[in-house]
């Protein structure tokens, strides 16, 4: 264990260190409260509506250049920014000379209130940045979606995305990464994040940012109350919304090797193996992989789960939040577990030494429990390939399209030989106390041809699998029969002959047809 050491980043052009501030002291309090910046807003301190954008920039695997991710900072703690860079909206431009991003802002009013516009302008620097690094320019579309975490109530939208295509008409003016790359290769000599203080409620408070697996076991092990911390986009609600204690806490975020995504050769369980296309081999995805580089890996095997991906939660969320942290939390509505439940992933959990892995839906026992053992953690996920044969899709249902918690998510897939089902796994979320398979429903069409008939008998099984409950998102009656519904959408999506494309289902192509029409 080291000793104890002040939280240091790099903002506002030099280094940063911290000391005194409670650990839980949420980054946007620090910019607001202390460093004296009040571009960045607080608007709902829950990570819903973006005000609060700020970029948090890391070394790539070379160590030569910069990552930039755009972050909620009402839901992020000020010891998760060590070793980092923190930019906001003062580092942009000013009013003598704005940037393309605050330019195009400007020129398309894109602001009214101007509330939520610092927040609008980091998330567009974002993808400013992404898309000049790459020399490529976003369709509108894909604005919208690299928008969905930042709320406006005054533009309306249509201004702000015309500044997103606008930005790209000027010259090109990215933001200076050498004196960041120098600033976060001085960082990386500091040894691993000790940090002391007095929590809110005045009592010792300590932090832990562990480097080494080894090192991270050995701590958690010692340490079996401390409390694990990935991302903190559901942690921080409890300290902003609950006033909870945490107690101490043991970061993720710099265990490189649960950052880390594998390819495994020849592991493939749960659904099934098979050759080509990488079939056989298994993702190994660590506990510690953000959301967004997760779900891009899972959709890139899997094309059908791109809209659970854009649908789960906001950019700044996904840039933040770990699919480990998302599968560990346990909601019986995330929509992590029944994507990877439905593809026969296995979790890995460690304690010391030892491994132990069971498939993932054995980890989940009650509402809100686990098969987690004193002193355990979360390592990986192991995700096989499908194999030939296999039909999935992934469906969500939500009161809003972007950025919403779901009512039901529903991820369906089977295994056809010949027109028959030799394998069926239906995972439904928001249905049940945990993320469950609808064990009836599948029986209900095993071993029998893939026809209406069998659809129709699924969707009966599963009043027999899920009594529903009835709560501010949705009515028991109304899971019922919306589950029922998706597996009819299944069979109509993946019938031998003549099936519906997924996409004239989508609220978009209802939009452009209402638009033709019209």
């Amino acid at each position: 264990m080291t000793d104890p050491r002040p939280i240091r980043f790099f903002h506002q052009g030099q280094l940063q260190a911290v000391t005194g501030l409670p650990p839980p002291t949420t980054v946007l309090q620090y910019l607001r409260e202390h460093a004296r910046c009040a571009g960045t807003k607080e608007g709902c301190a829950e990570g819903d509506c973006g005000a609060c954008t700020v970029l948090v920039g890391e070394l790539d695997a070379d160590g030569k250049t910069v990552e930039l991710r755009n972050v909620n900072a009402c839901i992020q703690f000020l010891p998760m920014l060590d070793g980092k860079a923190l930019l906001t909206v003062e580092d942009l431009g000013h009013s003598a000379d704005l940037n393309p991003v605050q330019q195009a802002l400007v020129d398309c009013h894109g602001s009214q209130c101007g509330f939520c516009t610092p927040g609008f302008a980091m998330t567009m620097q974002a993808i400013y940045e992404r898309h000049q690094a790459c020399g490529t320019r976003p369709e509108r579309q894909a604005l919208a979606d690299d928008l969905a975490g930042n709320l406006c109530r005054c533009t309306g939208y249509r201004p702000i995305l015309d500044a997103g295509e606008r930005m790209f008409d000027a010259p090109a003016r990215t933001i200076a990464r050498a004196p960041i790359v120098e600033a976060l290769r001085v960082l990386a000599e500091d040894p691993p994040l000790h940090y002391e203080a007095l929590s809110r409620a005045g009592s010792p408070q300590r932090v832990f940012a562990p480097r080494s697996i080894d090192e991270f076991a050995a701590l958690r092990e010692a340490m079996p109350q401390a409390r694990i911390v990935a991302g903190a986009t559901d942690v921080g609600l409890w300290v902003n919304k609950q006033q909870r204690e945490l107690g101490d806490v043991i970061l993720t975020g710099s265990v490189e090797e649960m950052r880390r995504i594998d390819t495994v050769a020849g592991q493939g369980t749960g659904v099934g193996n098979g050759n080509g296309n990488g079939h056989g081999t298994t993702l190994r995805i660590g506990a510690s992989v953000t959301l967004e580089a997760a779900w891009s890996a899972l959709t890139e095997r899997v094309p059908a789960l791109r809209e659970l991906w854009l649908r789960f939660a906001s950019p700044p969320v996904r840039h933040a939040g770990t699919l480990g942290g998302n599968i560990a939390n346990g909601s019986p509505i995330g929509d992590g577990a029944p994507a990877l439940i439905a593809l026969g992933a296995r979790i890995v959990l460690r304690r010391g030494a030892t491994q132990r892995t069971l498939p993932l839906e054995a980890f989940y026992l009650d509402y809100m429990k686990n098969a987690l053992e004193p002193g355990e953690f979360v390592e990986a996920l192991e995700v096989p390939a499908p194999p030939p044969g296999t039909r999935l899709r992934g469906y969500k249902l939500a009161k809003r399209y972007d950025s919403d918690i779901s009512a039901v998510c529903a991820v369906l897939s089977l295994r056809l030989e010949d027109g028959v089902v030799r394998d069926a796994r239906f995972a439904f979320g928001g249905m049940a106390a945990i993320v469950k398979r609808a064990a009836k429903a599948e029986a209900a069409v095993t071993g029998r041809a893939w026809d209406e008939a069998a659809s129709i008998a699924a969707a009966a099984a599963l009043k027999d699998d899920f009594k529903p409950m009835t709560d501010l998102r949705a009515s028991a009656s109304y899971r019922e029969r919306t589950a029922a519904n998706l597996i009819r959408r299944f069979w109509l999506e993946t019938r031998a002959n003549a099936p519906v494309a997924a996409e004239s289902a989508s609220v978009w192509q209802a939009v452009n047809l209402h638009r033709s029409v019209a």
